[in-house]
């Protein structure tokens, strides 16, 4: 690469799917109150998708304004269930709430991710997924609550695609590195087009 690559974010997902498509990147976790900056959006009355565009160039804009010479991606997702934005479940009642909600109904997450040099904004993407999770037992529920809760609370919507979550779904519309959290195919696209990757 012509340019160091910085993945601005602690997503260790997000960090392996680069490592294993052989792409040279160092890693900087920006400082960025996501928290308030969604709230602050969504009292805009900003979509889900602009939410998590806005969060992805946060996080790059950060990491870009202390290293100008180094192409900065930041990312960001999204669940949007009806218009209304899902957040990691901080409990297992919060994660079980959650997928009440959605069980039976189809949502989408929306993967957003956005390249920055020199403070300024490169390239955007969001990506976007269609779900449709089937109707589980209770029974089932509380199994993989219990099973799962470890990992899941740092997922939006209370399961990963990855693991057990898999079995909550009857159908899934899209990509599944946008479902990880990271639209690699159109990431990798962008750097090989640029030159920063070998044709």
């Amino acid at each position: 690469m012509t340019a160091p690559l910085i993945l601005a974010s602690g997503s260790e997902i997000r960090a392996q799917l680069l490592s294993k498509a052989n792409v040279g990147y160092e890693t900087v976790k920006p400082r960025v109150d996501e928290e308030l900056i969604k709230r602050s959006l969504q009292a805009e009355g900003a979509t889900p998708r602009d939410v998590a565009d806005a969060l992805a160039e946060a996080k790059a804009r950060k990491v870009s304004l202390k290293r100008p010479e180094a192409l900065v991606l930041g990312c960001d997702q999204v669940l949007d269930f009806q218009g209304t934005i899902f957040s990691k479940p901080e409990s297992v009642e919060y994660a079980r709430n959650q997928l009440l909600l959605l069980r039976g109904q189809r949502h989408m997450l929306l993967s957003a991710s956005v390249i920055y040099q020199n403070g300024e904004p490169l390239w955007r993407h969001v990506g976007v997924v269609r779900l449709f999770m089937r109707q589980f037992s209770n029974d089932f529920l509380e199994g993989y609550l219990f099973r799962n809760f470890d990992s899941i609370r740092h997922s939006v919507g209370g399961y990963k695609l990855e693991e057990e979550g898999v079995r909550l779904f009857d159908k899934i519309d899209g990509d599944y590195f946008t479902v990880l959290g990271m639209p690699l195919v159109e990431i990798l696209s962008f750097l090989t087009t640029r030159g920063e990757l070998p044709q």
